[in-house]
């Protein structure tokens, strides 16, 4: 089971290379062994399971040079994104594959890739590691996946950890801009609803907790025409903002709503 690392939220992009194309990215959470870092491509979530690819090959090496918390030395990255660029060129050469993510925890790397055809998969991959890596302790393992299963409940992101890295994505950008994030400011916030009903009970609720209405609108379409802009002062650290941003979507689910996002201003000392 893996839970949300609140102190190593900080999304590591500049420690990432990709040659494949897609909206790569990158989450740290605690597993029952130890704290582990995903890295996948987020747009496949919408075009999975691709039935033309039924087969997942997990395979990577072991590193020796780890950190306490059984991440890679900076020293390791270049021969690790080597092994991965190895591992896919080997693959892509027999079959029709996907590459869609890896796992690294606990000193070892692992690579996810989809595949149409098994064949000679597993001996081809024996002889890159003992031609190409031999220092590094392999791992190889071939099996049935048709639904996705390892991508979409594994790799990919719960909803808790979507929201912690989108909210990321707004507090690196204020931080670029000279921001330290230590003080609080007015916060904008906007929920949609299908009825107008559902967003009088939200607006009840949400006023016990000292929100201001700023704006009720009706959209001419869409699914959730009935907007709602609310305001609030609030702290933006990751942890502070994450906690209210979690709660109003709760609610808005409550209510039929959907949680739509917020913005603030920059703040510099």
């Amino acid at each position: 089971m893996k839970k949300l690392l609140l102190t190593l939220i900080i999304i590591l992009n500049h420690q990432f290379i990709f040659s494949q194309d897609g909206n790569w990215d990158v989450y740290l959470a605690q597993w029952e062994e130890g704290p582990g870092s995903v890295t996948l491509n987020m747009d496949l979530i919408n075009s999975t399971p691709k039935k033309n690819l039924p087969f997942l090959i997990v395979t990577g090496v072991k590193y020796k040079k780890c950190t306490n918390d059984g991440f890679p030395e900076h020293r390791e990255f270049n021969i690790l994104y080597e092994i991965s660029d190895s591992i896919n060129f080997t693959i892509s050469k027999l079959t029709q594959s996907e590459y869609v993510g890896t796992f690294t925890h606990q000193c070892e790397r692992l690579n996810y890739i989809y595949i149409k055809d098994t064949t000679g998969i597993r001996r081809q991959l024996e002889k890159l590691y003992s031609s190409k890596f031999k220092k590094y302790e392999y791992y190889i393992n071939i099996k049935v996946d048709e639904e996705w299963t390892a991508y979409r409940e594994f790799l990919y992101p719960n909803e808790e950890t979507l929201e912690y890295m989108s909210n990321q994505k707004v507090l690196d950008k204020l931080i670029e801009s000279g921001d330290k994030l230590t003080k609080p400011r007015q916060v904008d916030y906007w929920i949609y609803f299908t009825n107008s009903n559902d967003r009088e009970e939200f607006i009840s609720q949400i006023k016990k907790e000292n929100f201001k209405i700023e704006a009720v609108d009706k959209l001419n379409e869409g699914q959730f025409p009935f907007k709602l802009h609310i305001s609030r002062n609030d702290y933006v650290d990751i942890q502070s903002i994450c906690k209210t941003t979690l709660n109003l979507k709760t609610i808005a689910k409550k209510y039929n709503g959907e949680y739509d996002g917020w913005e603030t201003f920059i703040i510099k000392e």
